[in-house]
């Protein structure tokens, strides 16, 4: 028999009948190879150049879902999405309105909430942090205070908050501890993490590992393969030929779903931040998610 996973909108129960375990990324109704998305960030540069086009040639390629950028600020894609019958679930946003809410012109988390909902988003996520933001520790406790806050006044809206990493946030600090420590240990259990398996790895950790880790705390993942020939760790600054597509690097696709749907994970997006041919990235990416 084959091994089927269910996920609920938000709940990700799974259920598991027998088979081995190395098959289980191969299954032909893999949840979440069959309802794949992109983070729309990868095709950037196309999207402000056409994005009705755009958002056609993501609905071609096969994806199912799309998670824009910059939320509010992202109705142009949210229309062009729906336009192709592609799911909109999750975004990033203008994170500053979590982070930093006494900065002067950053809008009210309550509003970014009201237009969500209108939006039909069930997921926010905050995207980066400013340097500001990061420095020590401490830097890192206090955004996990403001995360909670925040996450907390989400749920209350029927929307799940989460923090998507970069590889700075595992740089060792005082002590040798590291920002994302700070995060796993300070986060509430209303806050969720949208883990970039790409990052993980370049910061020198496992990602499989890591979602097995934080199991019922990882909301999403972000599918992105690096290079063989880029130095890990490395936690500041990468070349553009660090990134990419899914199966010509180092990370194995098929332990990350294993680990996904072992952890609750609710929805995987590929994302490419660099590629000379984002359109045909994408392509390459569906192709081999297609043939495991």
């Amino acid at each position: 028999m084959k091994r089927r996973h269910f996920l609920g909108a938000m709940s990700a129960a799974t259920a598991v009948a027998l088979t081995p375990k190395h098959l289980l990324a191969l299954d032909k109704d893999n949840v979440y190879r069959n309802a794949i998305g992109i983070q729309l960030y990868t095709l950037r540069n196309q999207i402000n150049d056409d994005v009705a086009g755009t958002l056609k040639a993501v609905a071609d390629a096969g994806y199912k879902q799309v998670e824009p950028y910059g939320f509010p600020n992202a109705k142009p894609m949210i229309d062009a999405a729906r336009d192709n019958g592609l799911a909109l679930h999750s975004s990033h946003f203008e994170w500053d309105s979590v982070v930093n809410p006494d900065d002067k012109g950053v809008p009210p988390f309550a509003d970014i909430l009201e237009k969500a909902n209108d939006a039909g988003l069930s997921h926010l996520v905050v995207p980066y942090l400013a340097e500001k933001n990061r420095t020590t520790l401490d830097d890192y406790k206090l955004t996990a205070d403001r995360c909670n806050k925040a996450a907390e006044q989400a749920q209350a809206a029927g929307i799940q908050l989460a923090y998507h990493n970069h590889a700075f946030e595992f740089q060792p600090q005082e002590g040798g501890r590291y920002g994302y420590e700070v995060l796993m240990e300070e986060f509430s259990d209303q806050m969720k993490f949208e883990i970039d398996i790409f990052w993980v790895q370049l910061a020198g950790h496992d990602p499989a590992k890591l979602i097995r880790k934080l199991k019922g705390r990882v909301s999403q993942l972000h599918l992105k393969d690096l290079s063989r020939q880029t130095p890990v760790p490395t936690y500041n600054g990468v070349a553009n030929e660090a990134f990419e597509e899914l199966g010509d690097g180092v990370i194995p696709m098929e332990p990350i779903f294993e680990a996904a749907a072992e952890a609750g994970v609710i929805h995987c997006h590929v994302e490419q931040d660099q590629s000379p041919d984002p359109l045909a990235s994408i392509r390459q990416s569906m192709a081999y998610l297609k043939k495991m």
